[in-house]
C-alpha cells in the first residue's frame, strides 16, 4: 500500500479525541498494523494531545494540528500546537519504586508514551511545539 497522509485540526477540547482515535485506527488498520500497535499508538497520541489541551492551553482555546504519514510498516504522527513552549523529552523518568501510596499523582503519561512508541522527537519552531512520534509495525 502506498504512503497515505492524514491531517486533522483539533480544537483544544477533550471531546475532539474520539474523532482523532477513529481516524488513526482506520489509517493504521489500512496499513496492516496489528491491533496492539494501533491501541498503543492511539494511547500515546491521546495522552500527548490531552497534555497539550490540559497543560499547554490550560483548558483555554487553541488548536492542535495532527499530521499522520503511514507507509509500509511505519507510521509517523506529528502534533503541532501554539501552546506554551514545552519539551516533554526533558521530563525525568518517574520514580516507580516504593509504595504506591507514597507516589505523587500524575506524571506517568509521557513515561507511557516513551514505552509504546519507537521514536519521539521534539522541536520548537516558528512559535510552535512540534512533537513527532514514530511507531514501527510489530510482526
Amino acid at each position: 500500500m502506498p504512503e497515505r497522509l492524514l491531517a486533522l485540526t483539533l480544537k483544544s477540547d477533550i471531546d475532539e479525541i474520539p474523532r482523532l482515535s477513529t481516524a488513526l485506527h482506520a489509517l493504521m488498520e489500512d496499513h496492516g498494523f496489528p491491533e496492539e500497535d494501533i491501541l498503543d499508538t492511539q494511547l500515546a497520541v491521546e495522552e500527548a494531545v490531552t497534555n497539550v489541551i490540559m497543560h499547554g492551553y490550560k483548558g483555554g482555546s487553541g488548536e492542535v494540528l495532527v499530521l499522520c504519514k503511514a507507509d509500509v510498516g511505519i507510521i509517523e504522527i506529528r502534533l503541532e500546537d501554539r501552546a506554551v513552549p514545552f519539551n516533554p523529552l526533558t521530563l525525568p523518568a518517574p520514580d516507580l519504586g516504593g509504595d504506591i501510596e507514597d507516589r505523587k499523582i500524575g506524571g506517568l503519561g509521557f513515561f507511557l508514551i516513551r514505552q509504546v512508541m519507537d521514536e519521539i522527537l521534539y522541536r520548537y519552531e516558528d512559535g510552535k511545539n512540534i512533537l513527532t512520534m514514530i511507531k514501527r509495525k510489530t510482526n
